[in-house]
């Protein structure tokens, strides 16, 4: 359980930072198109809310002595 929240938090991390690299280097399609708020930043925020939660459960799982991986 805990190598797939690392993974899950490493995939969704390298995708919010893709996002974020895709929204800078196209700035003035963001002020132009506004479907690309979706497009580019909106996933990326959806994509770092999920990273964020995966390293919140895998630290619980590392911290917990459960069998399971999570507290009661």
């Amino acid at each position: 359980m805990k190598l797939y929240l690392m993974t899950t938090g490493i995939l969704f991390a390298l995708l919010a930072l893709a996002h974020v690299l895709r929204t800078i280097a196209e700035w003035q399609r963001l002020m132009a198109d506004p479907g690309f708020i979706v497009e580019g930043p909106g996933i990326g925020l959806i994509a770092a809310a999920l990273c964020f939660w995966a390293w919140r459960l895998f630290r619980i799982a590392a911290s917990s002595s459960s069998p399971s991986g999570f507290r009661s």
